[in-house]
């Protein structure tokens, strides 16, 4: 698969398959209502247990964005809530927001955070806050989720005041030499672990396309710049196989 060079090439597929954005919308948010119940688990089994460790510096550096700074923290693309709980158990009077588009995950991080935690059912795209509403939004393998990318960043630079920041965890681009191996693993492994524990080896098949099909990290980073946030600071973990950006608003 040909890996997109812009975030508007995602608008209209569905990992291989072409499509339009309504079907991508409701295929992807179906999707993720689906496989809520798993996904912890799933996450845990696909990734050896890493991708704890990699949301564990995103949480740090969110912590770190935060610092000296008042307004809520938006989790965008929430899911169960991990993050969300996370930074929220290390600034307890921070106001933390659970949002998702998909209901059955929005429901798993209910029931994990309960009154801790605020919620918002809503696209990435249209989100019912207030221009400058948040002091930082964190967003974990999401963007190429969402059925407009292009539109979510700008989304996420319009709640964000002067100053404030995005963490975005996302999938990427592995190193040349590693990128074979990984390929074999998220062809063959991942889709048989989504058949035996999710019982949905078509959603793992679509995650796993989605993934190739993602800009690699110079792409993304003009997508930000284009979306009024200014990359200061980036991480990859297990070569390349994931980036941490951290965007500010000027």
């Amino acid at each position: 698969m040909t890996r997109a060079s812009k975030l508007d090439e995602m608008r209209t597929s569905f990992g291989s398959e072409k499509v339009s954005m309504d079907e991508r919308r409701s295929r992807v948010t179906a999707l993720f209502d689906r496989i809520a119940p798993h996904y912890d688990l799933m996450n845990d089994l696909m990734s050896f247990g890493l991708h704890r460790l990699w949301k564990s510096v995103m949480v740090r550096e969110t912590l770190k964005v935060l610092a000296r700074r008042e307004g809520p923290l938006v989790d965008l693309a929430g899911g169960t809530g991990d993050i969300a709980l996370a930074v929220k158990t290390a600034d307890p009077l921070r106001h933390v927001i659970v949002a998702d588009a998909s209901s059955g995950m929005l429901a798993q991080a209910r029931e994990r955070g309960g009154e801790r935690l605020g919620y918002i059912h809503a696209p990435a795209e249209d989100l019912p806050l207030e221009d400058g509403a948040a002091a930082a939004v964190t967003l974990a393998f999401g963007l190429r989720n969402m059925t407009d990318p292009t539109r979510a960043l700008f989304e996420v630079a319009r709640i964000l005041p002067q100053g404030g920041a995005l963490v975005l965890l996302e999938f990427s681009e592995p190193d040349r030499w590693f990128a074979p191996l990984y390929a074999l693993h998220a062809r063959f492994v991942i889709p048989a672990l989504g058949a035996l524990v999710a019982r949905d080896k078509g959603a793992y098949q679509y995650l796993v396309e989605s993934i190739e099909k993602f800009p690699n990290r110079e792409d993304i980073s003009r997508e930000l710049a284009l979306a009024g946030l200014q990359l200061v600071r980036e991480r990859a973990f297990m070569f390349g196989i994931a980036r941490l950006h951290i965007a500010v608003k000027p």
